[in-house]
């Protein structure tokens, strides 16, 4: 059969030929594009190729479609994407469609969430069909690619779906991003090739420069050729990937297979449809691609049972380029190409009905359609062989340019002027003729502004690229309409518009809220912080105000910024239907994670109290910590367990009647599990101090508590006998421990501490016994006289090599793992310590006092035998009134028996009395 393009065919194999020294393959390459373009064109029907995101694709479409109005356009985009289309009409491009899954069936549970992205922008062919077809009477669009769940079904990694190792903004995050159209080389090789011919330094710069500006005033033919041309070739040159290209092929079978079936269905002539597809989808050869007779439709797998949940979310120009790999600010100058186009060709794009920031739709009438069949005709003979048709040198554009990037440049802190302006224009026309170009573009403009006016520093947050970017477009971000967003969404706008805020607004807005004057206010208040919760950080955040337990405050402030964050409210609704849901939701997958500790479900329990008035919820939350405490078999998170719980008991000693049962439990069950872990925690290498000193506090702590539900404290006596450590901190601490338990006097511990630091050998790990008796602070906090006293000591006798290289170690590990502890020993220190620097001359520590003279208010008791006669020939009167309540006249013994220092001086004193002794005996039932 003789092809339109045996010619173009017999030229490209006669130039193989005359490279003798070219790849063996090069006939067939260069013989298989050309039939490619000929068996697109010869489809009954018509197959549209587009680029993503690309004006020559949009103004091409938009041509085709004022020509041709076709009834039924299929779409390569995702079919269960549909009903959201229709939203469109309540946003501002750009936006996204998603598709989101947060429970899965079917797929690994460690991949959660899934997620799905289509980004819509005005500048782009896939927009132009959807504003026709859905304003356009009588039109049908029919989404024909793979289901949102297909997309992962086929997916080779499903665990990491952004198959993209690269940060991405955030607008997009790690979606899966849809698009029509990719036509990127997938040979590295031959993309590097065509960067160093073009003299372009990325794919976007190289595409505009030889693509897109030849083709934005090509007629129909040239272009659907040229465009078909361009995907076989990447097509063909792509590396052997099986994996990928039947991946390719099963994805076209899928749309050929939806569109037979839609053909067959509706009885449509395939000459009034029209199928849009990226242009490397146009050149496939699949069987389907015939529509053949009697050939099989392709078996499509059944979808998984995950629930998949669809939104609209706002998109960026800079998300859109970030997440398909495109330059920065190419989507910008492609924006700018397409509003410059429409003006120099006169033409009105089609627009969605009440879309917002589209200006007023035009109602002029379509013209009648051209119903004239045109035969295949060879355009790119002559296309190919003559030099494209660029624009000459606009002066005034580039001229315009050079002033407004000026005045940009000195509004933000450059020491620009016009001689920069006249320079700029300059450089880029030189720029452009040395990379062979008729006229500058905008990515010669930007390298001749960031040449001419970016010195060694950037004075502001913006430099001289970005401005550029700023000038040519911008990084303009969509918003999705109030009807578009979903339930919760809605709900969280009616909820706060008492605020009288503008939550559309993209800025910062303050909110200030005066609860004692305006009550009602409290509801939004309560909201709020749950927004803070589930939201990022600087979408809500407080100015003035906390929400802790206990506390009430009746002023609060907030800067939101509700407008910049759309999209993590948008995903919120795919969670629940109210923000009270979602963050039941939220808790209980913290508390049941399976990572979750006893400590993560204490802080479920505390913000259930602080957010959420569900006693049931708190209840069951309590329950898992139970759960989760007496499951653990290592203290890692002993410190922060009792925190929580002491503050837990102390909101509710302060506003319940009684403790709620699982309070109980869980006093209960944390005395008998520390009990038991603290002899192995004591000789484990691997826990810490801090931790151990928490175990401690708690059982000290709630050892009242415990006591009265049922614990025996010979567990604790056991546990604590049993522990044999040999860390000096762990040792310190069990000393402390011991003291606590009335096992160890204080004069002992006293006596210990004297002894270490008197012996030579263990000078050098006194510090370590300092730092353990400061983490026993938190266990038995009775003794920070004794720690101040431990480091006065410490300080007066260590010598320097060793107190030296401490001291930065003391600092460091207070700060990290006892900060709390310092107030307690700052307070002490004071206490002990003189308050002014005259009384410090005259000032005798405590501790160096001698025996008669020391005041008991130091903290340092005298010793036994001489308190009993202090006290009584302090108290004669008391004393003789007892004695004569008892019968016994007594006499006093000289002064220096009733304040004798001896040992033996009550033994003198029971003695010389032994009727007050018996008589007394008599009175106590002894």
């Amino acid at each position: 059969m003789t092809s339109p393009f045996d010619p173009l065919r017999d030229q490209l194999l006669g130039a193989a030929e005359a490279l003798a020294d070219g790849p063996a393959a090069l006939p067939e390459i260069l013989a298989g594009i050309v039939d490619d373009v000929d068996h697109a064109l010869r489809e009954p029907l018509e197959i549209f190729p587009v680029c993503h995101h690309s004006p020559a694709s949009a103004l091409a479409m938009l041509r085709r479609l004022r020509a041709k109005q076709p009834k039924v356009v299929y779409l390569e985009l995702c079919e269960d994407l549909r009903p959201l289309l229709t939203e469109l009409r309540n946003c501002r491009l750009p936006v996204a469609l998603q598709a989101f899954a947060s429970e899965l069936d079917g797929f690994p549970k460690e991949s959660a969430p899934l997620s799905v992205i289509a980004p819509i922008t005005e500048a782009s062919a896939e927009y132009q069909a959807i504003a026709y077809a859905l304003d356009t009477p009588g039109v049908e669009l029919v989404l024909v690619d793979r289901s949102t769940d297909h997309v992962f079904q086929w997916q080779p990694d499903v665990s990491s779906p952004s198959g993209n190792p690269e940060p991405e903004e955030d607008l997009h995050g790690d979606a899966v991003g849809v698009e029509i159209g990719d036509l990127r080389p997938r040979f590295a090789e031959l993309e590097e090739h065509l960067l160093h011919h073009g003299r372009v330094r990325h794919w976007s710069e190289w595409w505009d420069q030889f693509v897109e500006q030849p083709l934005a005033g090509a007629d129909h033919d040239t272009y659907r050729q040229v465009m078909v041309l361009i995907g076989s070739l990447f097509r063909r040159l792509a590396p052997h990937d099986t994996r990928r290209f039947a991946s390719d092929e099963d994805r076209e079978r899928y749309m050929w297979t939806r569109i037979r079936e839609h053909l067959a269905a509706s009885g449509t002539d395939p000459a009034d449809c029209l199928y849009i597809c990226g242009a490397f989808h146009a050149a496939s050869r699949v069987p389907e691609a015939g529509s053949a007779p009697g050939t099989p439709d392709f078996a499509i797998t059944p979808r998984t049972a995950t629930t998949w949940l669809y939104g609209l979310i706002p998109s960026s120009h800079s998300a859109i380029e970030s997440q398909f790999g495109l330059a920065p600010g190419s989507v910008s100058i492609a924006a700018a190409t397409w509003q410059k186009q429409l003006g120099r060709l006169r033409l009105t794009p089609f627009r969605l009905d009440g879309q917002k920031g589209t200006g007023r739709k035009s109602k002029k009438a379509l013209p009648a359609p051209v119903a004239v069949a045109e035969p295949v005709t060879d355009h790119l003979t002559g296309y190919l062989a003559g030099p494209p048709v660029l624009d000459g040198l606009d002066e005034e554009e580039l001229r315009g340019w050079c002033v407004d990037i000026v005045r940009l440049a000195r509004r933000n802190g450059y020491l620009s002027s016009t001689a920069d302006a006249i320079a700029v224009f300059e450089t880029s026309i030189l720029l452009a003729g040395m990379r062979g170009r008729a006229r500058p573009t905008p990515y010669d403009f930007q390298d001749a502004a960031v040449t001419c006016i970016e010195k060694d520093t950037v004075p502001g947050r913006r430099d001289v690229r970005r401005l550029c970017e700023i000038l040519l477009g911008g990084d303009r971000i969509g918003q999705v309409g109030y009807e578009a967003l979903p339930p919760l969404a809605r709900d969280v706008h009616d909820r706060l518009a008492p605020l009288g805020l503008n939550l559309e607004q993209r800025s910062i807005q303050r909110a200030l809220l005066d609860l004692f004057a305006q009550p009602e206010l409290a509801a939004c208040s309560q909201l709020l912080w749950m927004l803070r919760y589930l939201l990022p950080d600087q979408a809500v955040r407080p100015i003035m105000g906390s929400r802790k337990l206990g506390e009430k405050h009746i002023q609060e402030s907030w800067d939101l910024d509700i407008g910049r964050h759309q999209r993590s409210i948008i995903e919120l609704g795919y969670e629940g239907v109210t923000v009270e849901q979602v963050l039941e939701q939220r808790l209980r997958r913290d508390a049941w994670d399976p990572k979750a500790t006893a400590a993560t479900a204490l802080k479920a329990v505390e913000n259930s109290l602080l957010f959420l008035e569900s006693p049931r919820l708190t209840d069951e939350l309590g329950a898992r910590a139970i759960e989760l405490l007496s499951a653990e078999r290592t203290v890692d998170g002993a410190p922060d367990v009792l925190r929580r719980i002491r503050r837990l008991l102390g909101h509710y000693r302060a506003t319940a009647p009684v403790l709620p049962a699982w309070c109980e439990r869980f006093v209960t069950a944390g005395y008998a599990h520390y009990c038991t872990l603290l002899p192995t925690a004591f000789v484990d290498e691997d826990t810490g101090v801090r931790q151990v000193g928490a175990m401690l506090g708690f059982l000290f702590s709630m050892e009242s508590l415990a006591l009265s539900l049922g614990c025996d404290r010979t567990q604790l006596e056991i546990a604590v006998r049993q522990s044999h450590p040999e860390a000096p901190a762990k040792v310190a601490l069990l000393w402390a421990s011991l003291h606590q338990l009335g096992v160890l006097p204080l004069a002992d511990l006293r006596t210990r501490v004297a002894d270490l630091l008197g012996n030579p050998l263990v000078v050098p790990s006194v510090p370590q016994y300092v730092s353990g008796f400061v983490q026993a602070l938190e266990p038995v906090p009775r003794l920070a006289p004794f720690v101040v006293e431990t480091l006065s000591r410490v300080f007066a006798q260590l010598p320097d090599p060793v107190l030296l290289p401490w001291l930065p170690n003391l600092i460091t590990t207070l700060k990290q793992q006892a900060a709390e502890l310092v107030p307690v020993l700052t307070r002490e220190a004071g206490r002990t310590f003189p308050g002014s620097l005259a009384a410090l001359d005259s000032w005798t520590a405590p501790w160096n006092a001698p025996a008669r003279s020391r005041p008991a208010a130091t903290g340092v008791p005298v010793g036994p035998a001489g308190a009993v006669a202090v006290l009584l020939a302090g108290h004669r009167p008391a004393a003789d009134a007892v004695a004569e309540l008892i019968g016994c006249p007594g006499e006093w013994a000289p002064a220096e028996v009733a304040s004798g220092v001896d040992a033996d001086a009550v033994a003198r004193l029971l003695v010389a009395y032994p009727q007050a002794v018996e008589g007394v005996a008599d009175l106590v039932g002894a």
